[in-house]
């Protein structure tokens, strides 16, 4: 099969130009004016951009937590990501505390082999690190192209690891040319809070928020900054969200330390006045949550000062009737937002088209830059001859509307009900197939193919 994209205005993380581009194969062939070889298929992209298809590396599909799990499978999660220009994920293996990382990979595989639609990768995140987990640090990076790890420094008694068994992994990831992820808040201090606002009948979901104030993700980012200085593991904060724990990471610089940034849309652009509405403040009900306008503007000009590497954003959907669990208690409300689809045209339309940042920055943390980080790069994450034809084509012009009626999650509901957007994602190509045109998707469950990753630089 192949495909001629003709006269697409083409934006790369570097590069904004006018030219063709020919597809043979899942593979970019060509790129040059007034290309003329004969193709399979020729879209017209007059008018449209033409980027790297995106990569959202911080996502939860079909995930167990709190008792349920996430309502996004494989299938529909990834192909809610294709709707909206997202062609490759990375989800989080998940160990249970116990069990080895390698019967973690087992029941993620179960879930996801042959179901994904788009293109899918995996952290590993780590909830028991001993010496048989050291064990399999090696073989799951050489073996398995799974390079980076995840630690929670919060959800004390399923998922949080203490400093010593950070200090062990981080070690023992660099010898191997891996990376380690964190959640950094304080969950000691996390869980005092919610502790004491329950005592005191302070159930609303308002206190969700109240029970992790900015101090406990500061303070724990600074101080995983400082274990990952000390071990000199190459580090990535995952869904950041205030100006606190930016400034962390602003303070490593002046010791010449490298670490990297990912906040999540929703941190740019909501805040948590949200909470304040009752029981509907649940939609809202994410870890870290959403917190005030002055953090949105630090996130802002933390992408334009390179500081925050990356746009992600920590997909992980619950239906209404889920998140009734906690009507009568905000610690059992499950947490979690979903975004996977409305990435891309949110962070297009509320960044490049309103001024906060140019069509370059966006292709870079949008994509270029998780590719870069996570291994992937040049197969993904930019246009160029033998990287993989991941392609959207973008309407810069074209006005749309949010809503739970007509998006592709496997959700009752929209953070973003309403919002009028400028920019839509026309036609998304997968590995050199049409996975998204004239809204409707043309590739299967299973077309989706398994990333394995390389080892990775600790730099861009």
């Amino acid at each position: 099969m192949s495909i001629l994209i003709k006269n697409g205005r083409i934006i790369t993380a570097t590069d904004d130009y006018v030219a063709d581009v020919f597809i043979s194969g899942e593979k970019i062939s060509s790129i040059g004016q007034q290309l003329s070889m004969p193709a399979d298929r020729v879209l017209d992209a007059t008018g449209l951009l033409v980027m790297p298809g995106g990569i959202d590396p911080h996502v939860h599909l079909d995930m167990p937590f709190m008792g349920t799990s996430s309502s996004d499978s494989y299938e529909t999660g990834t192909r809610a990501a294709l709707f909206g220009g997202t062609t490759t994920v990375i989800d989080f293996v998940l160990q249970t505390q116990g069990k080895s990382l390698r019967s973690a990979l087992d029941e993620w595989q179960g879930r996801s082999n042959g179901n994904a639609v788009g293109d899918y990768s995996f952290h590993m995140a780590v909830t028991d690190f001993n010496e048989r987990t050291r064990g399999e640090i090696q073989g799951m990076i050489e073996n398995e192209g799974i390079t980076s790890f995840k630690i929670f420094m919060a959800y004390k008694g399923a998922l949080m690891i203490n400093d010593s068994q950070m200090v062990g992994l981080m070690q023992e990831v660099k010898k191997h040319g891996g990376l380690i992820n964190v959640h950094a808040t304080n969950g000691d201090m996390i869980d005092y809070l919610i502790a004491k606002h329950r005592a005191e009948g302070k159930l609303a979901p308002l206190y969700h928020y109240l029970s992790q104030p900015e101090v406990t993700e500061s303070e724990a980012s600074a101080r995983f900054i400082d274990m990952a200085h000390y071990t000199g593991c190459p580090g990535y904060i995952v869904h950041l969200t205030c100006e606190g724990a930016l400034n962390a990471a602003r303070n490593a610089t002046r010791r010449n330390q490298n670490i990297f940034v990912e906040t999540c849309i929703q941190y740019l652009l909501l805040d948590a006045s949200l909470y304040e509405q009752n029981f509907e403040g649940a939609k809202w009900v994410m870890s870290p949550p959403l917190r005030q306008k002055k953090d949105q503007e630090a996130l802002w000009a933390g992408l334009n000062q390179g500081l925050v590497q990356v746009v992600a954003t920590d997909h992980c959907p619950f239906r209404w009737e889920q998140k009734l669990m906690g009507k009568d208690d905000f610690s059992k409300i499950p947490n979690g937002h979903p975004a996977i689809e409305n990435r891309m045209e949110l962070l297009f339309s509320e960044g490049v088209n309103k001024g906060r940042i140019s069509l370059n920055k966006f292709v870079e943390v949008a994509s270029t830059n998780a590719a870069r980080i996570f291994g992937m790069f040049p197969a993904k994450g930019t246009l160029a001859v033998g990287s993989d034809a991941d392609i959207i084509l973008l309407d810069p012009h074209e006005k749309h509307t949010l809503s739970a009626t007509t998006h592709h999650m496997n959700v009752d509901y929209s953070g973003y009900e309403g919002w009028e957007l400028t920019g839509k994602v026309k036609t998304v190509l997968l590995r050199g197939q049409v996975a998204i045109a004239d809204n409707a998707c043309h590739v299967k469950k299973g077309y989706g193919r398994f990333v394995k990753r390389h080892k990775v630089a600790g730099h861009l």
